[in-house]
């Protein structure tokens, strides 16, 4: 238990070091004019910063995003807890519905959306979800 404690007041004592000299060395470079200005921490935009093979917006993982949209579908939050090949015909038209009423690039954020809010997506409709996505990949 103390190494843990120890260890975490270790690693804030070198992130706290290593700042103080990066910023004593931008200073420097300041001073020296190889910069204009010290450089402020960038944010990191909603698109694709180019560094995955895919990019994380397109992602199904939930765990890239814990934001919550909705996409017109407010209604299908009725359906938190059913299981995948548990829906009826018309419970499926409801989602392809709203499947065929987004654009190409909010399919995936739509899909990763139901799985934040804990809905499944009907068996009926995966093969059509997963050819959008796929058909967008390979244009994109």
């Amino acid at each position: 238990m103390w190494f843990i404690v120890i260890g975490i007041i270790v690693l804030g004592i070198l992130a706290a070091i290593a700042g103080h000299l990066r910023n004593k060395k931008l200073q420097g470079m300041l001073e020296r004019g190889e910069i204009k200005e010290i450089p402020e921490p960038k944010e990191i935009s909603e698109g694709c910063c180019g560094q995955h093979e895919t990019c994380e917006k397109d992602s199904l993982l939930a765990a890239v995003s814990k934001k919550i949209e909705y996409y017109e579908d407010e209604d299908l939050d009725r359906f938190i807890g059913t299981a995948a090949d548990a829906y009826s015909e018309n419970e499926v038209e409801e989602f392809r519905e709203v499947l065929y009423t987004l654009q190409e690039v909010e399919v995936a954020g739509w899909i990763r959306s139901l799985l934040l809010r804990g809905i499944e997506l009907p068996d009926a409709l995966k093969d059509e979800a997963f050819l959008i996505l796929g058909e967008r990949r390979i244009h994109a």
